[in-house]
């Protein structure tokens, strides 16, 4: 499945608190009734003055192509649809956001661990936008993930369910990948990541010690925004 996440900053003299209000009482009626969008959640922050961003809105699509139409090209963070719930959506935008301040990528879902069905409404969820190492190309970059990192983030303790998003065209990518880690709580997810506000984490534990450590061995750290929070599931076809 092929999905859009976008990274959620408020507008500029909006509270946190009023951005959340629009974003769910007017925005969401409307962008769960976008075209072709089969599946939409969003990810509220734990702890909202710790984190980077305000939210997270993430669409899925079946349809590569439908998502292009009705969302914009892999390449851009705005877009301008002409027709239907994308256009009006795409008119609200402006109402909350800070269009430039949104980093977003286009992506397929891969699971690797899934302990819950795909039923993740209500579960904790660490998302981590990965920028690769220097000197490394995205290819290096997504072999490592795949074949060393992946069968080691599957042990942490406490993961229910683990999912990488691998950009459609890593060229015009924001980032070079995206790493979904879900909990049943925020403890569990605490003990295994570090605290929500911090970038980097020293975990004790040996299997959540093994992929930190092996971290360094590919992703470059302090371009890496990471994003704690609780998942809203707001549209899901795939689960009626």
């Amino acid at each position: 499945m092929y999905k859009h996440v976008a990274l959620l900053v408020r507008k500029d003299g909006m509270s946190h608190e009023e951005f959340i209000d629009h974003w769910q009482t007017v925005h969401t009626p409307i962008a769960k009734e976008i075209e072709g969008v089969v599946r939409y959640q969003q990810v509220l922050p734990a702890d909202a003055e710790a984190a980077e961003f305000d939210g997270i809105a993430e669409l899925f699509f079946e349809d590569l192509e439908e998502l292009y139409d009705a969302l914009g090209s892999e390449g851009s963070r705005d877009y301008d649809p002409d027709r239907g719930k994308a256009k009006e959506a795409r008119e609200d935008v402006d109402n909350f956001l800070a269009i430039d301040e949104r980093p977003r990528l286009i992506g397929e879902e891969v699971v690797e661990k899934d302990e819950v069905d795909g039923d993740t409404d209500g579960l904790y969820k660490h998302s981590a936008f990965l920028v690769r190492k220097e000197g490394m190309t995205h290819e290096e970059f997504l072999d490592h993930w795949a074949n060393e990192h992946v069968p080691l983030a599957r042990e942490i303790p406490g993961v229910v369910r683990y999912a990488r998003v691998v950009p459609t065209e890593p060229e015009h990518a924001e980032f070079d990948g995206i790493a979904e880690l879900y909990f049943e709580n925020l403890d569990a997810l605490r003990a295994g990541l570090g605290h929500e506000s911090s970038r980097d984490y020293d975990p004790d534990h040996p299997k959540a010690l093994a992929p930190r450590e092996d971290v360094d061995n590919f992703l470059s750290i302090e371009d890496r925004p990471r994003f704690v929070g609780q998942e809203r599931l707001v549209r899901a076809d795939d689960l009626e």
